[in-house]
């Protein structure tokens, strides 16, 4: 029986890459980054975010994924304070969506060009940068999350000629796009896209046909809800009998089997799980290192791709 585990290379520190090395937007990265949003249960203690991003660089942690609606700036913030320029992190934010406090949700959608263009202004005001490295376009014509209405019913077509202008100005410097089905992801292939992240994970595969053609095209796949989802109406991997099998002999926990499964899965896969306990920011970098026999691997490849949506991200 064979096994493997993701390969490992070094960050620009010579700390080991979490995960080992991946490309994102031409760039080497761990394979393993960190998911920003939940940082905004942290509001109320600005010295505990940092201390996460902190240690998800110690760890080997090199991309970070943000955007300015999480928390309503905090976590943009927090990184633009615990992120140095010798760390050599690659900060992805994304619009689409701007900050909505005193809404219904924490957010709302921004989909219009000239909405665009304002979050990505904002995203460079409370990042402190003077160019976002990569910056997803999170449309929401289909689930999860938001669904667009009415005037924030826009062709991607017009919203990726704004992304590429940003791009041409030196705003940005990759463009990805995010909650897409195939016909857009086609459409966006000649803009020259970085990533792609749509919601994916073991128990979730409906997209495999595009997480493919992103590999043939050199794109990364970042999925989010990589563990399913704990809102109602979507799976979770955690309840996989074949998960929690693998998890018992391996000695792990379901959470890492199944981060480990994406990243043996195919080698575009980027991973961002997000976190505001350092015990799991730990085990999530830890699931880089576990090795899954071939036994394993059809076992967990085996399980059905389930379908669930729900109406709010």
């Amino acid at each position: 029986m064979t096994s493997s585990t993701p390969h490992s290379e070094s960050t620009s520190d010579g700390a080991s890459r979490a995960g080992g090395a991946g490309l994102l937007a031409g760039r080497t990265v761990s394979r393993i980054g960190f998911g920003a949003m939940q940082l905004e249960r942290l509001q109320d203690d600005r010295g505990a975010a940092l201390g996460i991003l902190r240690r998800a660089v110690e760890l080997g942690i090199d991309h970070i994924d943000t955007a300015q609606f999480y928390g309503n700036r905090f976590a943009n913030e927090v990184i633009s304070e615990a992120v140095r320029d010798e760390d050599g992190v690659l900060v992805v934010s994304k619009v689409g969506a701007t900050p909505d406090p005193g809404g219904p949700y924490p957010m709302r959608l921004a989909q219009r060009p000239e909405e665009l263009r304002a979050g990505v202004e904002d995203n460079l005001a409370s990042l402190g940068l003077e160019q976002i490295p990569l910056v997803n376009l999170r449309r929401a014509v289909r689930g999860p999350g938001l669904r667009a209405e009415g005037e924030q019913l826009v062709d991607i077509d017009d919203q990726l000629a704004e992304m590429t202008a940003l791009r041409d100005e030196g705003k940005i410097g990759a463009i990805g796009i995010s909650n897409v089905g195939m016909d857009e992801l086609r459409r966006a292939l000649p803009v020259g896209l970085g990533c792609v992240q749509n919601a994916y994970s073991l128990v979730s595969r409906d997209d495999e046909e595009m997480l493919r053609l992103c590999l043939a095209e050199n794109i990364a796949w970042v999925p989010y809800f990589p563990l399913g989802s704990a809102f109602p109406g979507m799976p979770k991997v955690t309840d996989e009998p074949a998960v929690l099998a693998a998890a018992r002999s391996l000695g792990r926990t379901p959470s890492q089997v199944g981060l480990a499964w994406l990243l043996h899965h195919a080698p575009n896969v980027l991973l961002i799980p997000g976190t505001a306990n350092l015990e799991h920011l730990e085990a999530n970098v830890a699931a880089g290192g576990i090795a899954l026999d071939d036994e394993t691997l059809a076992a967990l490849d085996a399980v059905p791709s389930q379908s669930g949506e729900i109406a709010v991200e």
